[in-house]
């Protein structure tokens, strides 16, 4: 069976960014695997509060164990490392590591799922956050110690003219691959729905530049863009390319990627 690894710093990550592709592929007979860096135990604890601060690495593990199973996924795993709460002036960190050995888990995992394709966050870590770019340099690392037996490596959010969400797009990834992800809506909307901590975050953004109140269904991502990020190669070479092709939109990039 193909398989998929998508690698992600929180819990929510999956779905806000590629949570419908994850649904199509999940439907195509991909096996997505789960693999999150942290419990979200910096994050918000929902409005109104939905449990005390020490409960919340636990909650967020059981949401994200709701979202996985909302869009398909064949496995979750966590990594166990803790999600530094947000400093004051909403000063975002990346968990207390050792690069070594952040790396090694993640070729430990390559090596158990044998995905064709590792899914993770952008080289600008959507929209900086320290964690995401941790990912991204982390995931690099691991896939250049793997040589010849590495998978295809993607990042998500990637940018392309006309995205609907600038603020998300990794602007040094431009994008190879458009998505249109309206037929997993659904899914995606139940996977969201269950990060019940975060759904406050997640319209507050948009319903303030839309002047009124949004559901969270009003602001989820209909189309969800990715990067090539190595080996470079041609399309015909591509299994997510493949996966994906009867979703494609017409707003990637045409030029070859580069590694």
């Amino acid at each position: 069976m193909p398989a998929l690894l998508c690698l992600i710093a929180h819990p929510d990550d999956e779905t806000m960014l590629c949570g419908g592709t994850l649904a199509l592929l999940a439907r195509q007979g991909v096996a997505v695997h789960v693999l999150c860096l942290t419990r979200g135990e910096g994050g918000e604890t929902g409005e109104p509060p939905r449990c005390e601060r020490a409960e919340l690495g636990a909650l967020r593990e059981q949401e994200l164990v709701c979202a996985v199973g909302r869009l398909g996924g064949r496995s979750l795993t966590f990594l166990g490392y803790v999600d530094p709460e947000v400093a004051p002036g909403d000063v975002l960190a990346a968990p207390a590591h050792d690069p070594a050995v952040l790396t090694s888990q993640i070729v430990s995992s390559v090596t158990q799922f044998a995905p064709e394709v590792l899914l993770t966050h952008g080289t600008n870590g959507e929209y900086g956050h320290p964690a995401h770019r941790l990912l991204h340099q982390m995931a690099r690392a691991a896939l250049a110690g793997l040589g010849p037996a590495a998978p295809l490596f993607y990042s998500m959010a990637a940018a392309y003219p006309g995205h609907p969400y600038p603020r998300l797009a990794n602007a040094d990834d431009p994008a190879d691959l458009v998505v249109d992800v309206s037929s997993a809506l659904r899914e995606k909307e139940a996977a969201a729905l269950c990060h019940a901590t975060q759904n406050a975050l997640f319209v507050r953004r948009r319903s303030q530049a839309a002047g009124r109140p949004l559901t969270v269904a009003e602001v989820l991502l209909r189309e969800e863009s990715f990067r090539r990020q190595a080996p470079a190669a041609a399309p015909g070479d591509d299994a997510f390319r493949a996966w994906l092709s009867p979703w494609l939109s017409a707003g990637a990039v045409d030029a070859p990627t580069t590694a």
